[in-house]
């Protein structure tokens, strides 16, 4: 057994991790709020917001949707006039605002997008990155690359709607995510070896294991881009869609995807998402481990017997999240 499993040990490392992680969901205090200053209430589309930001912190706008989007959070990126580039305040403001949504159990889905039309990100701010000392560039690509980290690591859905562009490490950001959903005309590309670099918060990681080992070195290697339906074709992206009008198709595709998960027991979608990442990590033996490690802290759960209440009742289940 020790041997299929490349060393008990090693398994047994591997389902602790995971069985603590999904107990940690079901014992975690309270939820925080998050809070950036004074508190506002807009609406957009037709719909209700609460958005809460400092007015210097507008170029990343949080806001949590109301009525039939209750559990959503959108992380939207507004720095127009440098393209949505990441610079420290950004990454700053972003690592803030995910550290705040990890614990707050009320949110269930998590979408990132731009407010700017026509861009998602391009990459990093390299007006900030000409000042800074060789010794600097080394620590800020450290601070992308565990902000980035950090956003894959949430412990809900997380979506990219990619309405513009997003190169470098603006796909990074988004190759973070568990679904990305663009529209036809946005390109999308880690150009990093223009500029004699390589992508550097997590690109020559996860898009060999979105799109192949193979293909992912043809495209970082090129440093080309692709179109919306390329994306979709080599599984970069989940979905694809026609731009509209406003600028963001995307986004209201993203939406609705999201609308799809809040039915689903929270503590599940949580857990659902702890064992496929953790799973995809070792073989198919340990990762069999994990599921059964993780299907357990489902078990005594009030939202399992919710479920099977309303199913026998044939009604929609209230799941709490308990």
């Amino acid at each position: 057994m020790a041997a299929a499993l490349g060393g008990f040990g090693l398994l047994q490392g591997r389902v602790g991790l995971a069985a603590a992680a999904a107990a940690t969901f079901f014992s975690r205090p309270g939820c925080r709020a998050l809070v950036w200053g004074d508190g506002a209430v807009f609406s957009s589309a037709g719909r209700s917001y609460s958005f809460e930001a400092k007015e210097e912190e507008e170029e990343l706008r949080v806001r949590y949707l109301d009525d039939e989007h209750k559990g959503i959070v959108v992380l939207g990126l507004n720095r127009s006039h440098a393209r949505n580039a990441l610079n420290k305040n950004l990454l700053k403001m972003m690592s803030k605002a995910v550290d705040a949504l990890k614990s707050d159990k009320k949110v269930r889905t998590v979408i990132f997008r731009s407010e700017v039309p026509g861009i998602f990100c391009a990459g990093a701010d390299l007006k900030e990155r000409a000042k800074m000392h060789s010794s600097e560039v080394g620590s800020f690509a450290s601070k992308a690359r565990a902000t980035i980290n950090e956003m894959a690591n949430l412990p809900v859905p997380t979506i990219a709607a990619i309405d513009g562009t997003a190169l470098g490490g603006g796909l990074e950001l988004a190759l973070a995510c568990d679904i990305r959903v663009a529209a036809c005309s946005a390109k999308m590309g880690l150009v990093e070896t223009k500029l004699a670099i390589i992508p550097g918060a997590g690109g020559t990681q996860r898009l060999p294991r979105i799109i192949g080992v193979s293909l992912a070195k043809e495209l970082i290697f090129s440093a080309r881009t692709v179109d919306g339906e390329e994306a979709k074709s080599i599984g970069l992206i989940s979905h694809v869609v026609e731009q509209n009008e406003a600028g963001d198709a995307a986004y209201r595709r993203a939406l609705v995807l999201a609308r799809e998960f809040l039915p689903q027991g929270p503590l599940a979608m949580r857990v659902a998402k702890l064992a496929i990442n953790q799973g995809m990590e070792v073989d198919l033996v340990t990762g069999l481990a994990i599921e059964e490690a993780c299907y357990a802290q489902t078990i005594p759960t009030k939202d399992r017997i919710e479920g099977l209440l309303a199913f026998k009742e044939k009604r929609p289940p209230c799941y709490k999240g308990e």
